[in-house]
């Protein structure tokens, strides 16, 4: 009985974080309120308050939620590329890319972080949270990017930190400015020149691999 209850509240869950992805892809998040969040998932009130704090605290879960298969990816481009790690790197960036396009709800969380979101009053929690967990992606990116530079395939002195965040904005920004407009190209069909372009960068930069 107890395992039934742990699943029915986990289904619940899910269904809150569907529908809410879905009213505020439609309204954007300011216009949304929880009411609309729990109409538009079958639910009253209380039952969104037992799972979740807020719509800041909604839109992080719906984040993880997003992000929660990327380590599972990443696995299995490790295993698919052995002691080759910028080809990792190429193959997640590729994949996080064309992900976008082609995962509808990526896609539309994406489109809500992006252009439906205002980082102001509750939302603010979610921009404090955003920030932890992009200096987390920094300090990861780094470990890799460390890997390539022991393997011979990135320069010695690589600036790492400087690396990941230009990689974060470069990758964030290819995929806004295809969100805002989708017919100036396409994303997924690009996405492998706009990765290989990004490396030869890191590769061949003197400015990233000079002396601070």
């Amino acid at each position: 009985m107890a395992r039934k209850t742990k699943a029915q509240a986990l289904e619940t869950r899910h269904q809150i974080l569907d529908a809410a992805l879905a009213v505020f892809s439609e309204q954007g998040v300011v216009a949304t309120s929880l009411a609309d969040i729990a109409s538009a998932a079958g639910v009253t009130r209380g039952a969104i308050y037992w799972h979740f704090k807020n719509k800041a605290d909604l839109l992080h879960e719906l984040w993880l939620r997003c992000d929660a298969g990327l380590d599972d990816v990443e696995l299995e481009y490790q295993t698919k590329y052995p002691g080759d790690p910028l080809s990792v790197i190429r193959a997640m960036l590729i994949y996080i890319l064309e992900a976008t396009v082609r995962d509808p709800q990526r896609r539309a969380l994406m489109e809500i972080i992006f252009h439906k979101c205002e980082f102001v009053g509750e939302m603010t929690t979610l921009q404090d949270m955003r920030q932890s967990l992009l200096l987390q992606s920094y300090e990861r990116i780094e470990v890799v990017l460390r890997d390539c530079m022991k393997s011979g395939q990135l320069p010695a002195g690589l600036n790492t930190r400087q690396s990941a965040r230009m990689m974060c904005g470069y990758i964030n920004g290819m995929m806004e400015s295809w969100l805002f407009n989708p017919q100036a190209f396409d994303l997924a069909a690009d996405a492998p020149q706009l990765v290989n372009a990004f490396l030869d960068m890191l590769r061949f930069s003197p400015t990233l691999s000079a002396p601070a």
